[in-house]
């Protein structure tokens, strides 16, 4: 038999699997499989560039077409997989069709959490999380008509930042006490607060949603405390799940997503994961992680495509992320998860430039670095190194960066 790699999931670790397993040396077939029509495009912009009409769908594209060809890949797009079975080594697609395989590939990522609010099927309510949800927000956008967004993460304020842009109204309904409350220090989420406020949205936190309403389509979010705040537009970002149903099915091993050892191998040594999908063991935190990142994606598609070459290399990465809203660049290495303390450097009360470095236990643990380069590059240095930061110093800005570090 032919050797033949099924990729399922045309998403980023897709993308980069592809050219990996190519430069690895892999000479057999390479099949892509994808439920969306769409080849492989950047997820991040969507909520963006691509929102505010500042990037076509071309150029939202990881690789353009020729890419696929160049690589002799089969795009098999529009089509979802029903089910893997591992000892016959075929899958087999929604309308029936059988593919043999010699090794598969899962970078199936995920998908929007959903809460049934009442009301969440009218016209003109969104989650933003592919491409078709942004395509159809489009007729509901415009300079001075009103938005609401439900969830401050990333996601629901990069998407404030791109509706202002715009000249829309934005409110922005958080349920817990600040925005950004499980990923960073409370200076971050105040700084963020101001930033939004004086750019013109209106934040409300500890705030509950009643019920979206409308007739034909949405005209308002009805809060828990009985108050409507006016909608053309709502837009649901409260998270997302791992698309893992197909790997359970067929009996691989699931721990808050597909699990995968150092190497991206699942409990089946012909089937590798990548992605938004997986979790895997992070050497330089000690313990299993699920990264919803493009950095992640990436880099563990190159581990993917070395042990489906036989050349396998554990996975050792520092996970850093980015946020772009207005004009800030927040670069984020490491993680904050379990910080005790936090030291800032700069001033997040006024201005646009400061950076909160993290530790636990004394160990520098992860930095958000907000129009900061230096610190957010010194530090992912560092962390990748086991390198520690004098916390004495850090403060003092008078003290260059990388003389902070030790």
């Amino acid at each position: 038999m032919t050797e033949h790699c099924i990729i399922i999931g045309a998403s980023h670790a897709a993308a980069q699997l592809i050219s990996s397993l190519r430069q690895e040396g892999w000479e057999g077939k390479i099949s892509l499989i994808g439920d969306e029509p769409y080849l492989p495009y950047h997820r991040p912009p969507l909520s963006k560039a691509f929102f505010v009409g500042e990037k076509t769908e071309d150029e939202l594209l990881i690789r353009a077409a020729g890419f696929y060809d160049k690589y002799k890949v089969d795009l098999l797009l529009g089509s979802r997989v029903t089910k893997i079975d591992r000892d016959a080594k075929k899958i087999t697609l929604e309308n029936g069709a059988e593919i043999s395989y010699t090794k598969l590939a899962l970078t199936t990522g995920a998908r929007v959490r959903k809460i049934p609010f009442t009301g969440c099927e009218l016209p003109g309510v969104f989650y933003m999380r592919d491409l078709n949800d942004v395509k159809q927000t489009h007729e509901f956008t415009g300079r001075g008509k009103s938005a609401v967004i439900i969830g401050g993460g990333y996601i629901g304020l990069e998407t404030a930042a791109s509706l202002r842009k715009i000249g829309m109204s934005v409110t922005v309904i958080e349920a817990m006490s600040r925005v950004l409350q499980r990923v960073t220090a409370p200076e971050v989420s105040a700084f963020y607060t101001r930033i939004h406020t004086e750019e013109g949205v209106d934040i409300r936190t500890e705030a509950g949603v009643d019920a979206i309403v409308g007739d034909k389509h949405v005209e308002g979010v009805r809060l828990a405390d009985g108050n409507t705040v006016h909608a053309d537009l709502v837009i649901i970002g409260v998270g997302v799940i791992p698309n893992i149903e197909l790997a359970e099915a067929a009996g691989l091993t699931i721990d808050n997503g597909i699990a995968v050892d150092e190497f991206a191998t699942t409990n089946d040594a012909d089937i590798v994961a990548a992605g938004d999908c997986t979790n895997h063991y992070n050497p330089i935190y000690q313990r299993k992680l699920r990264l919803e990142s493009v950095q992640n994606a990436t880099d563990q598609a190159k581990i993917a495509a070395k042990s489906i070459c036989g050349k396998p290399e554990a996975y050792s990465a520092l996970p850093w992320f980015w946020s772009d809203q207005y004009d800030l660049k927040l670069q984020i290495a490491g993680l904050s998860q379990g910080f005790d303390k936090v030291i800032i450097r700069g001033d997040s009360a006024q201005g646009r430039s400061f950076a909160a470095f993290y530790f636990c236990e004394g160990r520098f643990i992860a930095v958000d670095a907000i129009n900061r380069p230096k610190e957010f590059m010194m530090s992912k240095r560092a962390l990748t190194a086991g390198q520690n930061v004098d916390p004495l110093k850090l403060p003092d800005e008078s003290i260059e960066v990388k003389d902070v570090f030790n």
